[in-house]
């Protein structure tokens, strides 16, 4: 029996001493099992280790490359990461993406395509962006005007163009308890004071929105909430829907999680002229690759769009046509469908190596929030993790003003191959089933 490790040992050294220079294609599976006189799974495995190390990449129907240069140490649009493994940061990745994205690029290198991509662009974009990015956001009943699509340069530039133009300085923008960390800190640079508001097993209670008036707007995630993973239920959009009309109050949702969920329709299809939906291409496709997208009220356009002027939000032209060709072509729907399964199969893990923790989390989302057992505290659970390699998130960076933040942690799912996480889930479920080192007995 062969040691698959040991074999992409060997093939490590040879890239190291450049043997295999860069670039250059490794055999064919097959091929190359048969070579060394190993089963198929065993290759399989192989290969599958050199691209976890980073030293190779794979290309749909092309074979397997030394990969050219070396993969970036720390990711390049968040926090550094410099635990072994990343529970902190969701940067859902998947293996092939990179092959089936550059083949729809290959028609943008042609002079007279590259000379439009180079030209400015509006905050609406071009004709075939909007027609392609409301074909492609259509879910579940919603199909969203594409003259009421604008577009910014990603997820956080949209939230911040939204929130500039529907709450002036000084004034009051209600929020869920428990809330994306980005909503605070664009809050705090456009002088706006958050509101927390309560939740319940379904999401935001339509009794906190009532209460906590007067506000100008309020921003919400009703799928896949981040953190606590909750999707709200077809009654609480209803009620939510009723509440925002009866007070005059525009809401913003976050959908960016919402394609995993695409069998469920956004509160927008409920208050259409109430809601402003903000979705980009991060967590889509790739944070190296964003584009944000805003689907506005007609009366609002135009302050959304003086926003994303005045702010320098607008999208580059030449991330608007390659994601209007990702979008036309099949292949940000292709990527899409493969993060779901993934999403689907990191939640089987949470279930198999978590159980008997409470652990609250939709079986399709990228994240999970776990209420940690006594005699365990949020901070100490944290630097447990970090001494073992493994980053995770308190409670305390999602919460909203003075409250105690509940006693629970946030597990990023998407950023470490399937079996680094099985692993590192193995590790946290011992760790939480043992006592913190400053309470452990003698």
């Amino acid at each position: 029996m062969h040691d698959y490790r040991a074999l992409a040992d060997a093939l490590a050294a040879d890239i190291a001493a450049g043997r295999l220079r860069p670039g250059e294609r490794l055999l064919p599976l097959r091929r190359f099992a048969r070579q060394r006189q190993i089963a198929d799974s065993t290759a399989a495995r192989v290969y599958r280790e050199l691209n976890r190390r980073g030293l190779t990449v794979g290309e749909v129907g092309r074979g397997t490359f030394v990969r050219s240069a070396a993969p970036s140490a720390e990711p390049a649009l968040a926090e550094p990461g410099r635990a072994r493994v990343d529970l902190e940061m969701n940067f859902p990745v998947l293996p092939e993406q990179p092959a089936l994205l550059a083949r729809s690029l290959e028609g943008m290198l042609r002079p007279d395509a590259l000379a439009a991509a180079l030209r400015p662009v509006g905050a609406a974009g071009t004709p075939a962006a909007r027609q392609a990015a409301a074909a492609h956001l259509a879910r579940a009943g919603w199909a969203p005007d594409p003259g009421r699509l604008l577009f910014a340069g990603n997820g956080r530039q949209a939230l911040a163009a939204a929130i500039a133009a529907l709450v002036p300085a000084g004034e009051r923008l209600g929020v869920e308890a428990l809330t994306y960390p980005v909503v605070k800190g664009v809050a705090a640079r456009l002088g706006v004071t958050l509101v927390p508001l309560a939740m319940d097993e379904d999401g935001l209670t339509p009794e906190a929105l009532r209460a906590a008036a007067p506000l100008r707007a309020v921003y919400l995630q009703p799928a896949l909430h981040n953190p606590l993973g909750i999707t709200m239920s077809e009654r609480r959009r209803q009620e939510l829907a009723a509440v925002l009309r009866e007070l005059g109050l525009y809401a913003i949702e976050d959908a960016i999680y919402g394609f995993l969920r695409d069998d469920l329709p956004p509160l927008a299809v409920l208050a259409p002229e109430r809601t402003v939906v903000v979705d980009s291409l991060s967590k889509r496709l790739a944070p190296g690759l964003s584009l944000g997208f805003l689907t506005v009220p007609a009366d609002e356009i135009p302050d959304v769009a003086t926003a994303l002027r005045s702010g320098t939000w607008t999208a580059s032209h030449f991330a608007l046509d390659a994601a209007t060709r990702w979008m036309t072509d099949g292949t940000a729907a292709a990527i899409e469908a493969a993060k779901r399964s993934d999403a689907a199969a990191r939640g089987r893990l949470v279930a198999e190596q978590l159980a008997g923790f409470r652990v609250r989390a939709d079986p399709q989302a990228y994240h999970c929030w776990w209420e940690l057992p006594e005699p365990w505290r949020a901070d100490t659970f944290v630097a447990a993790a970090a001494r073992r390699g493994i980053a995770v998130t308190p409670s305390g960076a999602f919460a909203v003003g003075p409250a105690h933040a509940p006693n629970a942690v946030r597990l990023a799912l998407g950023s470490p191959p399937l079996d680094a996480l099985a692993e590192a889930l193995a590790v946290l479920a011992g760790l939480a089933q043992g006592a913190p080192e400053d309470t452990a007995p003698e």
